[in-house]
């Protein structure tokens, strides 16, 4: 199964370590994978809470605890597509992917450039503000 971490778990990934408290776990999914990555979620006590396929599927477990799947579709040349709800679609780039890492192991998650990508485009909460000042850190 190809996955990569996203959102403020793939930002601490690239900072090596948590940078703030999470809400949730987003994952960028090959969407050919997404029938075992979901079903490897549920057998960890996670059922789906908003199913938005073929944009996005978020499951919930019990303490506050959630996955948000992000299903990616790659063509031969390595670029990814997810679509969104509006009819368009998010790129995913052949560099939108890189590897970073959380207590001392490898953590597959989305570049910097492409975590910037993502934290534009509508108006930032606090912890979105928070993400790109850590990306922005790593630049020094």
């Amino acid at each position: 199964m190809r996955y990569w971490v996203a959102g403020g778990w793939g930002v601490a990934a690239l900072a090596g370590g948590q940078t703030r408290t999470h809400r949730d776990l987003d994952l960028a999914v090959d969407a050919d994978t997404l029938p075992a990555c979901l079903q490897g979620v549920a057998s960890l006590g996670y059922v789906p809470e908003t199913d938005w396929l073929p944009v996005r599927v978020e499951y919930a477990a019990v303490g506050e605890l959630w996955v948000d799947v992000h299903p990616v579709t790659f063509d031969d040349a390595g670029h990814g597509r997810q679509q969104d709800l509006g009819g368009g679609h998010f790129d995913y780039p052949p560099e939108a992917f890189g590897v970073g890492s959380l207590e001392n192991r490898a953590i597959p998650c989305l570049s910097a450039a492409q975590q910037r990508v993502f934290h534009s485009g509508y108006d930032p909460r606090p912890q979105d503000l928070h993400d790109l000042r850590v990306l922005a850190a790593l630049d020094e």
